[in-house]
């Protein structure tokens, strides 16, 4: 069993920075996905980073592609998201998700673990 928990999200202006971080209770999270989708008003939840258990590929959502950056703590068995250079339009709930690591990781119907989400909010 693996339970995971948000935190870092808040209400920030177009242009500021966050850090999002994931901590991970359970055995290990080693040769596990991690992962960060969101969910933004309106809108189906999508994949924005994602990396593999030793974390040596990671994969963005063009939308984010150079402003997020994904990485992981596996002794501290922790995810994190900074994000900078933020827009109005990443105002969203964040989840952190595990998957196992073998197989396809785009959709969230191949997630075994959610976080419970964590809200940002971006103000022009």
């Amino acid at each position: 069993q693996m339970n995971l928990v948000e935190s870092g999200g808040g209400v920030v202006k177009s242009g500021d920075s966050l850090l999002l971080s994931c901590e991970v209770s359970g055995p290990t999270i080693h040769n596990w996905r991690l992962s960060w989708f969101r969910r933004a008003p309106g809108k189906e939840r999508e994949l924005i980073a994602t990396m593999n258990s030793i974390g040596a590929r990671q994969v963005y959502a063009p939308s984010v592609k150079g402003r997020f950056t994904i990485s992981r703590d596996n002794q501290k068995k922790a995810l994190y998201l900074q994000m900078s250079d933020l827009k109005v339009e990443d105002t969203a709930m964040y989840y952190c998700a595990a998957k196992e690591e073998v197989g396809p990781y785009h959709s969230d119907s191949f997630y075994q673990y959610w976080g419970q989400g964590t809200q940002v909010t971006v103000s022009s």
